[in-house]
């Protein structure tokens, strides 16, 4: 009966499944270092702060510099299409729109609403910090369609002042937040809470398929689960706190060893909006110790390419399964004016942290490497080895 259950879960989690494909892009920080403006390290954390709650209307826009997977929806009425991050590090949608006329706004699709029949504003503001600037933007109501998915009366955040050069060179035009509510930025209803209580979801469920390196076929579903784009068993852990999508860690390993830095506990957010593998501060140096790496002016870590084989597995206990990250998830090879060379790809936080215990975050770089399952009904996490 057990196995009947199991099988009758995954037929339901299959049936009615949307996909959203989702195109792979250079990030902002590597575009603007072929200009030859290279980005000083950024917390990812910094979105995490009690501040950005919905008190407070903002949200921390630093953290998008290297994020590279964007995925296609349409707003109003006849439909407009926009390029937008899926990100379960916040809860917001926003785009660009014809009320922002700087030039990091016009070099992206904005949002007319005056074009839209189905537009209606609201008259509250808000603002994201980032750099030397904020953008500014006014909230309203439309239409929204993710995937065939159509979401009547949807808040949608509109730009109306967006300085800087960052955002020139993004190839996205705005932000969908796929977080828990407690965290909407203006105390606005999410996308995924809109699909759940017009029941347009067979199943409370997404999940991310993200692809290694410069492949495509990236892949965002609603509704349930695709079997197709992960191997073996799903390993189940529940959210630990509904904010973000946080989960406890109970172990860190290198090369199978326990190192126990998390034997009391430590938490992770798991963020489609960063791209790096992030550790709390205080252990990345003796983590890039271990790994042999070398920290460059601009706080990039790096290594020989000819050691990569050399270097050591990390791994992740969680809910009793370690989670294995290789070599060849957490090193890039990149190529900076002609010169080769490898980073890793793992940041740090200052937060000191979550619920107590120390933070990490589990970003693209642990991603790439495990079909990652959304469930707000049972409000759990389900991670699967990526096909």
């Amino acid at each position: 009966m057990k196995c009947l259950v199991a099988v009758l879960v995954c037929v339901a989690l299959v049936e009615g499944l949307v996909r959203i494909p989702l195109n792979k892009h250079k990030s902002m920080r590597e575009a603007l270092r072929e200009k030859g403006i290279e980005l000083p390290y950024h917390d990812p954390a910094l979105k995490y702060q009690p501040d950005e709650f919905s008190t407070s209307a903002n949200m921390d826009i630093n953290n998008y510099a290297d994020t590279t997977y964007y995925g296609a929806i349409t707003i109003g009425t006849p439909p407009q299409s926009f390029q937008v991050l899926f990100d379960t590090g916040s809860a917001n949608l926003w785009v660009d729109s014809i009320y922002c006329s700087t030039r990091a706004c016009n070099a992206h699709t904005k949002f007319n609403p005056r074009q839209s029949s189905t537009y209606s504003g609201i008259g509250k503001t808000f603002y994201l910090p980032y750099g030397a600037g904020s953008l500014y933007g006014t909230f309203g109501y439309d239409t929204v369609n993710v995937g065939g998915i159509e979401i009547n009366h949807q808040e949608i955040g509109l730009s109306t002042n967006e300085p800087g050069q960052n955002f020139v060179v993004a190839k996205f035009d705005g932000i969908l937040g796929l977080s828990y509510p407690s965290i909407s930025a203006g105390g606005e209803t999410p996308v995924m809470d809109n699909m759940i209580s017009q029941k347009l979801l067979s199943a409370n469920v997404f999940s991310f398929y993200l692809s290694r390196r410069e492949q495509q076929g990236s892949v965002l579903s609603f509704g349930g689960v695709d079997a197709s784009l992960y191997q073996g068993e799903i390993h189940w852990t529940p959210v630990t706190s509904e904010t973000y999508w946080q989960i406890g860690v109970q172990g860190f390993e290198i090369n199978g060893r326990k190192t126990g830095w998390c034997s009391q506990g430590c938490q992770s957010i798991v963020d489609t909006g960063t791209s790096t593998l992030t550790a709390p501060r205080h252990l990345i140096g003796y983590i890039m110790q271990i790994i042999g790496a070398q920290q460059s002016q601009y706080g990039m870590y790096t290594v020989d390419c000819s050691q990569l084989n050399n270097l050591p597995t990390l791994s992740f206990v969680v809910s009793g399964v370690a989670l294995y990250l290789p070599p060849s998830a957490y090193i890039t090879h990149r190529n900076q004016n002609g010169k080769q060379f490898c980073s890793v790809d793992i940041g740090h936080t200052n937060l000191p942290s979550r619920n107590g215990q120390p933070l990490w975050i589990f970003g693209d770089v642990f991603l790439r490497e495990y079909y990652s399952i959304y469930d707000r009904t049972n409000n759990r996490l389900g991670f699967a080895s990526a096909a």
